[in-house]
């Protein structure tokens, strides 16, 4: 019989309402399946932010150095179970082994910066014109927060939004991907045994679509951070404005790397080709164009084509497996839909794009890791999110117009350049439309402490992350303090 896991909901483990559920099979080998899952409902939802409301006055009144010391106990629990974590990881999203383990230790790492931020300053003394008179701010937690997050990194997404908003007193609803929960509630799993007091942390599983509208639009949500696709990132947009609460977006990329003459080009190619195809392309800050210029387009294309054509791509849980599959039939579908289009438009496929035909591949979601050249800047390839493993190679003729070519996007997450002219590094860094800006370094990846977040379609202009997680998750209040009497 296939494990069957419940939500998470005031400290204990729950079936759904209706008692529904739904099948997760590996995507690796869809004959495997991973677990049954709660398919809840607007009930269910209610139920968990009763919870959360309930718990939110006791926990907003630990100190912070309290809150934080939950956290520090997580992240030794995540830690010791790291490898089971990261095993179930890979078998229902499809992520290769070595970089399931990376995003688990990622989550141990946040989770410790978060614990820390619980004794680090959250207001500042103004001067006043009395000088009877103390100013000064601090900050006091939201309330209940909702959290929608996608599958593409089920711990290390969750973690960076929930972490933050329970060290500063917020209490938490969190809704993962269909199709990645199990490693969400494995992360809940971790926090009961650190002694997370009941209703601090909720999670219910099932689709956005049955239990969205009612996470973000009930009286006792009070903010919600949500990373996923524009479509529905604008409908959440819509339901929070309604309400006055705060919304925080993280959605869509077409992060560019510009390849300059002068760059150390085997390094540009293992950064560019790394940034393409590790998690199978599926990141939203995935390098899915590459800017070369024209002095050394065919000789970069050669090696970047040579490259692609030496990885491995196999079930995540091979060692050896440089990119596995993707996560859906759907997904998939999308991105052969997208190759299809490449070629339609006049592009010229020099590697991959089909399903490969040998008999291991014939249970699982794989497509080939493609290469496109010739590419022009109003093809779909070159406009629109693949989420896929797909490059797009396009050539300039200057840094201008690299750069014009770069910023020729409704996106603006992540974008990088390699060149060894430190001139050309800051024209870019100054120049670029992008959140996150990477020099000789491939689009993917931010360290913890740093912000993330992105301009234009790609983010709703807050940031997630570091310090920068204290502005959305807490609210200024200003406390002014005149002596009594004369």
């Amino acid at each position: 019989m296939p494990e069957r896991y419940r939500n998470y909901l005031g400290g204990e483990w729950v079936e759904a309402a209706a008692g529904q559920t739904y099948e997760r099979h590996n995507p690796a080998d869809t004959r495997e399946l991973v677990g049954l899952f709660p398919s809840s409902g607007p009930e269910d939802v209610r139920r968990a932010l009763e919870a959360a409301a309930g718990a939110q006055p006791k926990w907003a009144g630990l100190s912070g150095p309290e809150r934080g010391k939950y956290l520090h106990k997580t992240a030794d629990v995540l830690e010791r179970r790291l490898e089971e974590v990261a095993r179930g990881l890979t078998q229902e999203e499809g992520k290769t082994i070595g970089e399931a383990r990376g995003e688990v230790a990622r989550g141990v790492t946040i989770l410790r910066y978060y614990a820390g931020e619980g004794s680090r300053q959250v207001g500042e003394v103004i001067p006043s014109a009395n000088p009877r008179t103390l100013l000064f701010t601090t900050r006091a937690p939201l309330g209940v927060v909702a959290l929608i997050t996608p599958w593409n990194f089920p711990i290390a997404i969750p973690v960076w939004k929930l972490a933050p908003a329970l060290v500063y007193g917020n209490t938490v609803v969190l809704k993962p991907a269909t199709l990645a929960p199990l490693t969400a509630l494995r992360v809940a799993e971790c926090f009961a045994e650190a002694g997370l007091p009941p209703g601090v942390l909720n999670i219910v599983t099932g689709s956005g679509s049955g239990i969205g509208r009612e996470l973000v639009t009930h009286a006792y949500t009070r903010a919600v951070s949500f990373t996923g696709s524009n479509s529905v990132g604008k409908t959440i947009a819509q339901w929070a404005m309604e309400r006055g609460i705060k919304y925080q977006l993280e959605m869509g990329g077409k992060n560019p790397v510009i390849v300059l003459g002068d760059a150390d080009l085997p390094q540009a190619v293992e950064l560019t080709v790394s940034g393409a195809m590790r998690s199978t392309g599926q990141k939203c800050t995935a390098t899915s164009r590459a800017i070369v210029l024209e002095g050394i387009a065919k000789k970069f294309t050669d090696m970047v084509v040579e490259r692609i054509k030496s990885l491995k791509l196999g079930p995540g849980a091979d060692e050896a497996t440089y990119l596995g599959p993707l996560v859906s039939e759907e997904q998939r579908r999308t991105v052969l839909e997208y190759i299809a289009v490449g070629e339609s438009e006049g592009a010229r496929l020099l590697c991959g794009g089909k399903v490969p035909s040998d008999a291991m591949y014939s249970h699982g979601y794989y497509v080939e890791p493609t290469v496109f050249t010739e590419v022009t800047p109003q093809m779909r390839i070159a406009q629109e999110e693949i989420f896929g493993p797909v490059l797009a190679i396009m050539v300039a003729q200057s840094l201008d117009q690299a750069i014009a070519l770069a910023n020729h996007s409704r996106f603006g997450l992540s974008a990088s350049i390699c060149t060894r002219d430190l001139n050309a590094a800051l024209e870019f860094a100054s120049r670029i439309e992008a959140g996150m800006v990477r020099v000789n370094g491939e689009t993917a990846g931010v360290e913890p402490q740093a912000p993330f977040g992105g301009f234009k379609a790609s983010s709703s202009y807050s940031r997630e992350q570091g310090r920068a997680a204290l502005e959305f998750f807490t609210q200024v209040k200003t406390v002014s303090i005149d002596r009594a009497g004369k």
